[in-house]
């Protein structure tokens, strides 16, 4: 149940119940079969087939390290052939048997983590449902919280295992920016894309930034890609964030709400509520942030360093249940079955239909025009260090920090880049190389390895 009033409720009635008479409406009748589905597609990914082809994948490249000598092995004799060479030398069955052997039992069982009923949460929440916690040997409590403040206080009170948090929160909380310094790490990046700036409909004649003097916007928290986003953009436009217009701090379920009621000119928020603005006629996408920065990181889960301490093993099976949802959520073939299974008020509580134009991202934007975006949300769980170097720049910039930064040190103690790469590989995922990738935000490069050099170069900045 939700654990605080939602202004946007769209519960049926108590009374009316699905056609199967099991589940208090029809969207949770659907959501159940949802589930069901995804289910059944989990089962027939066979985790065995997975371990046996890392292994051997494993052993052909410790055998031979070097890429184009083992390319031209295998090409000259065949893979099987490969295999069974190596066979005969190595026990394969003995080392794909090992390889299934789990870290030892979880220390801690009954979890509690938090989440924000947002579509950037969709890997945490469905990880739920669908029993990948469970399967890992926990019991796993996924509490619905009010705001991000909220999920600060009770990640600094011990009060949740582990949380759905805004990407700079953790770092922000490291440094002792906003709160009292406590040591947050990024497990995974819970998705990547997956906001816009949704401007009230009155707005349709006024799309150049340079026209929003005086205009109010909303933010779902101050250390959020939300806010330094919207500051990035603006600036480029010419306008002062701090001066030239308003940002306020409004809890993602309260935006459509404040919009309609005119306490807002526009908000650069989190999905499904950019989309929910549209549905309810109230406002229109000006435009989504990947068209901003393609791929740019937006929430994380995390936990506390003297939680992955004090629970190694529970660490390591929570970080294999949220990749393993996380995987699933990036298969494009499973979106709207995901949007029906987390719409209902247990999780997101909105609309089917908005969920899905989301996860889908095929979606009218207000203007009447009907879109097709397929990364509008994507769910690359890859925490790159140079996400978190470009962020401590910011938080830099906008006067969050002060004095030096030791970017890399920062960046490598949070955002725990090594860790994901090992336990993707073991869940046989694709776990990229390298570091610190550059990117470009508004057709500007980062490099990560000059984060002052590229701080020094914008001409709106605070410090």
């Amino acid at each position: 149940m939700s654990r605080y009033f939602d202004p946007l409720d769209t519960d049926r009635p108590l009374m009316m119940r699905c056609s199967c008479g099991r589940h208090h409406s029809q969207q949770d009748h659907e959501s159940a079969v949802a589930v069901e589905t995804l289910k059944q597609r989990s089962l027939e990914q066979d985790t065995q087939q997975y371990i046996d082809e890392f292994v051997q994948a494993a052993m052909i490249k410790a055998i031979f390290p070097q890429d184009s000598i083992r390319r031209r092995f295998i090409r000259a004799v065949g893979k099987s052939t490969a295999l069974a060479a190596i066979s005969s030398v190595l026990p394969m069955g003995a080392m794909q048997a090992m390889a299934q052997e789990k870290t030892g039992a979880p220390e801690k069982k009954d979890l509690k983590v938090g989440f924000i009923p947002i579509t950037c949460a969709t890997p945490l929440i469905m990880a739920h449902p669908l029993g990948f916690y469970s399967k890992q040997g926990l019991n796993v409590e996924v509490v619905k919280t009010a705001g991000w403040a909220l999920i600060r206080d009770k990640m600094l009170n011990k009060e949740y295992d582990a949380t759905h948090f805004l990407s700079p929160m953790p770092l922000a909380m490291s440094m002792g920016a906003g709160s009292n310094p406590a040591a947050m790490r990024v497990a995974t990046i819970q998705n990547t894309n997956g906001q816009a700036i949704t401007l009230h409909v009155k707005h349709k004649n006024r799309r150049d930034p340079k026209q929003w003097k005086g205009f109010k916007f909303a933010v779902p928290f101050d250390y959020s890609m939300h806010n330094f986003l919207l500051r990035y953009y603006v600036a480029e436009a010419g306008l002062d964030p701090d001066k030239d217009i308003q940002i306020r701090v409004v809890p993602p379920p309260e935006m459509v709400a404040n919009l309609r009621a005119g306490n807002l000119d526009g908000y650069l928020g989190p999905d499904p509520f950019n989309q929910r603005a549209v549905y309810d006629e109230v406002g229109f996408l000006h435009l989504l942030t990947r068209d901003l920065w393609a791929g740019h990181p937006c929430c994380a889960f995390g936990t506390s360093e003297a939680f992955i301490k004090e629970n190694p093993n529970t660490f390591a099976a929570l970080f294999r249940a949220v990749l393993s949802a996380a995987a699933m959520a990036r298969e494009s073939r499973n979106r709207e079955l995901i949007a029906k299974a987390i719409s209902p008020q247990a999780y997101l509580n909105q609309p089917e239909t908005v969920v899905a134009q989301v996860l889908t991202g095929k979606f009218a934007d207000g203007l009447g025009n009907v879109r097709n975006v397929p990364d509008r949300a994507d769910f690359d769980p890859i925490p790159w260090q140079s996400m978190a170097v470009w962020i401590l720049t910011q938080m830099k910039r906008w006067g969050y920090v002060k004095g030096d930064v030791n970017y890399r040190q920062i960046a490598e103690q949070v955002f725990l880049l090594t860790d994901a790469r090992k336990h993707m590989k073991a869940l046989d995922q694709v776990a990229p190389e390298g570091q610190y990738p550059k990117f470009s935000v508004m057709g500007k490069e980062f490099d990560p390895a000059k984060p002052d050099a590229y701080l020094s170069s914008f001409a709106v900045r605070r410090s």
